[in-house]
């Protein structure tokens, strides 16, 4: 793909076209490549394989329960989200607009973004990792703090977290010790959780991919979409109604013949480089199964990964608050400040206070998902909350600026867009 581009590009700038009146035409098909992208073979990267034996899975056990609902980050939680949060303010927000323009993070951002070790806090200690307990609230506030930077871009940093998440919480001893040891490396792979189909009213636990036993193992037929990284991405775990069963999770790697990516430019999240995954008669082993295809396997997949979009969601939104709030008071009207006017100022504190409502939730979720409690009930209410009010935030955001809401000058009608994509996403990450 890249030397085609090159071609195409070196050629549209050659003056003996110039000469044949062809500039126009050829510039187009460079237009056309570069925005529709070109149907590649899927990133044939490293080869996974055991590094070391496992008599068992290696699992993170339930965080503590105090009895109290106290949702005071603890000092290593303090720690972690200050770091994250700066990352995000020096690092993701002034590459975001580039990212946006381009569909890919810039060189060497997303490299910077795995030496945080961002997944190595699910990973339990045996398996080279630094976790000692299931990490939701953890896993949350950074997915907020990265939001923060840019939603597209923290998108594509969590990409490989929701797999290495999966693959300690549902994992078997194998598929731990096939691909978790390269997730605790230097050269973290890039590798997306692709639940997301191109169809009206998409039910993620009615997926149109559809996977049928053999007698080696699996054949996987159908198509994902939106899924982040997916050009570069070396792993996928990727859902699928299995004949007989509904509903399951499949490894597949990037290197299995029949597999092919394709790009697919969004409205949002332009920066996690979006694309399709065909999966045309992809067979892949019995062991590529995971969590055994337990029906309340998918269900927590798919729980824990609208919690994350519930907790990017408020990441974004506050981006959008603390970025209003010093605009409203130094932009002046008539002689004084707007947020004078009872209007701005009410819409301001509508932000806020919508914002406070979604984090309390979201936080309280996956504070009951991390002890092991029941959460079904908060998660839906944090994704009605972030669906919703998210995209609420968003509009406020681009109104209180008035016309330059509208122009790319300010991030405002980035954050709109990409808050946007919080009602239609399913999987992608995983708290």
């Amino acid at each position: 793909m890249g030397l085609g581009l090159s071609a195409l590009t070196r050629l549209a700038g050659s003056k003996v076209i110039e000469r044949a009146g062809l500039r126009k035409p050829v510039q187009n098909l460079v237009s056309a490549g570069t925005r529709n992208g070109f149907r590649v073979a899927g990133a044939a990267g490293r080869t996974f394989k055991s590094a070391q034996k496992l008599g068992k899975p290696a699992r993170l056990a339930p965080a503590e329960d105090t009895g109290l609902f106290d949702l005071t980050p603890s000092e290593d939680q303090q720690l972690i989200v200050e770091t994250v949060t700066e990352f995000a303010a020096e690092q993701l927000r002034p590459a975001a607009s580039d990212a946006d323009a381009k569909l890919h993070a810039p060189e060497g951002l997303l490299s910077r973004a795995a030496e945080l070790g961002i997944t190595l806090v699910g990973i339990p200690e045996e398996l080279g990792g630094v976790g000692t307990e299931r990490s939701v609230v953890t896993n949350a506030l950074v997915a907020e703090a990265l939001a923060h930077g840019d939603l597209g871009l923290a998108v594509a940093v969590l990409a490989p977290s929701a797999v290495s998440t999966a693959l300690v919480s549902y994992g078997d001893e194998q598929q731990q010790a096939d691909y978790l040891p390269a997730f605790v490396g230097e050269n973290v792979p890039a590798a997306a959780l692709a639940l997301q189909e191109r169809t009206a009213l998409f039910d993620p636990f009615k997926p149109a991919t559809k996977a049928r036993r053999t007698p080696k193992g699996y054949q996987l037929d159908g198509v994902k979409s939106l899924v982040p990284r997916a050009a570069d991405a070396e792993l996928f775990i990727v859902s699928a109604d299995l004949e007989g069963r509904g509903p399951a999770l499949f490894l597949v790697e990037s290197s299995n013949s029949g597999v092919t990516i394709e790009s697919e430019p969004a409205m949002g999240l332009r920066g996690a480089a979006t694309g399709k995954l065909h999966l045309e008669k992809v067979a892949l082993p019995a062991g590529a199964l995971l969590g055994g295809g337990k029906a309340e396997v998918f269900t927590e997949v798919v729980r824990l990964s609208r919690l994350g979009w519930a907790a990017l969601a408020a990441g974004t939104a506050k981006a959008v608050l603390d970025y209003v709030v010093p605009y409203v008071n130094e932009r002046k009207a008539f002689g004084e400040p707007v947020s004078h006017r009872q209007a701005v100022a009410f819409s301001v504190a509508d932000i806020a206070i919508e914002l406070e409502g979604l984090r309390l939730v979201t936080l309280r979720a996956a504070s009951r998902a991390e002890q092991g409690k029941p959460y079904a009930r908060e998660v839906a209410l944090a994704r009605k909350l972030a669906v919703d009010k998210g995209m609420q935030i968003g509009s406020a955001g681009v109104q209180l600026l008035g016309g330059h809401g509208f122009v790319k000058e300010h991030p405002v009608e980035r954050w709109y867009r990409d808050l946007r994509a919080i009602g239609v996403m399913e999987g992608a990450v995983l708290l």
